[in-house]
């Protein structure tokens, strides 16, 4: 008696066929995934914790292909980055160093993308009795009452903004016994201040997307010289051949398009627009 193998030869290349094609499935999003370029951006916490970069970069990405990768810092560490070649791009608030890492060589043209400004954050209360338009009035109260005031102390660009107006009280050595650094974030320094009862400076896009206030509020703002302006950079591939510096700048033209300027417009919460668009101003 012949028993023919045909059926189970034809199951087995059957279940070949079906696992083929479930593995050509599972590895075609793998392989799109890795071939898509991607771009490292060292960026400043207020644009990470403020929500601007959930709103913004898909659109980007949407509109070049292009994937992003934040990693969010202090503007001091984040230009930093970009010496070492660590970034592709730098999205920073410190005018002074912006122009400095130019000069050096390390970055292109710095391009302004946007703008807010900084807010003094304080109890309710208000202690040392700051409250008004004058930063640099309410930082001398600060100090000669000795109230509790929360530095960022990690080199970012409001970190940087908050010495320039320390500098020009009328004692600028002192900042007070309550005067203590965190070296950290906008995010955590707020909270700080909220537990303790402390008074801060923040970029008023974080402040506005801060949950955990408190009984914290608004004390001083509306100062011109609360003015926070942003801007970007391609890192230079002279100095680092591997930076993607093709992709950056397909960022940099796009961020500071009539397309790119308007998501940064639309990114609002409860109604307040956080960032004002002003690419070649």
């Amino acid at each position: 008696m012949t028993v023919s193998l045909k059926p189970r030869m034809h199951q087995k290349l059957g279940w070949a066929v079906v696992g083929l094609v479930a593995c050509a499935l599972l590895a075609t999003p793998l392989t799109r995934a890795q071939t898509a370029p991607v771009l490292v951006m060292a960026s400043t916490t207020s644009t990470e914790q403020s929500g601007l970069f959930a709103h913004l970069l898909p659109a980007f990405t949407q509109a070049t292909g292009v994937q992003v990768k934040v990693v969010a810092l202090g503007t001091g560490q984040a230009i930093d980055m970009g010496r070492r070649g660590d970034a592709d791009v730098l999205f920073v608030h410190d005018q002074v160093a912006e122009e400095k890492v130019v000069a050096e060589g390390f970055a292109f043209k710095r391009y302004p993308v946007m703008y807010n400004d900084f807010v003094l954050v304080g109890p309710a209360a208000d202690p040392a009795k700051v409250r008004g338009k004058d930063i640099v009035a309410a930082l001398g109260k600060v100090s000669a009452s000795n109230a509790d005031f929360i530095s960022r102390g990690d080199k970012s660009g409001t970190h940087a903004a908050e010495l320039r107006f320390w500098k020009l009280i009328a004692t600028p050595d002192s900042k007070g016994s309550g005067y203590k650094e965190c070296g950290c974030g906008m995010g955590p320094a707020l909270n700080i201040a909220a537990a303790t009862g402390a008074y801060v400076l923040a970029d008023r896009g974080t402040w506005l997307s801060f949950k955990n206030r408190g009984d914290l509020q608004i004390v001083v703002e509306a100062d011109t010289r609360l003015f926070n302006q942003y801007g970007v950079m391609v890192v230079n591939p002279a100095k680092h051949p591997h930076v993607k510096a093709t992709e950056a700048q397909k960022f940099v033209d796009w961020v500071t398009s009539a397309p790119g300027q308007a998501v940064i417009a639309s990114y609002k919460i409860e109604g307040q627009q956080l960032f004002f668009p002003n690419a070649g101003k």
